[in-house]
């Protein structure tokens, strides 16, 4: 759905941009969630909007939507694989919440696609 095409890549390459900022601590202004747990839960949150957007998403697309989620988070848990259990900074948080963002507008772009061909 969203995992093969060409604007994913693209927001996985942005990622990889913008690795340094997850690489330097900031042991002042951390926060209780990891890198991880907080990219985990926007992610969450973005998807259950996506689908209260939808309300017309059959099982099966709600249940591809949920698989692409894990192959996203997957895919980060590898590229973050050294910072992953580090607490998150505030730039980290911004950017976690931006990149979350922007994995929902692949969503909301495939689905669309699909609305139309209904």
């Amino acid at each position: 759905m969203v995992t093969d095409k060409d604007g994913y890549m693209h927001l996985i390459q942005y990622l990889t941009e913008h690795l340094g900022l997850f690489e330097t601590p900031d042991t002042q202004n951390v926060s209780d969630d990891t890198v991880m747990e907080l990219f985990e839960e926007q992610l969450s949150a973005q998807i259950i909007v996506v689908c209260g957007q939808n309300p017309s998403l059959s099982f099966a697309e709600r249940n591809t939507i949920i698989r692409e989620v894990d192959a996203i988070v997957y895919d980060l848990e590898e590229i973050l694989a050294s910072v992953a259990n580090h607490r998150a900074t505030p730039e980290q948080t911004l950017f976690i919440t931006e990149f979350s963002g922007l994995i929902k507008n692949l969503f909301d772009q495939e689905i669309a696609k699909i609305q139309v061909h209904v």
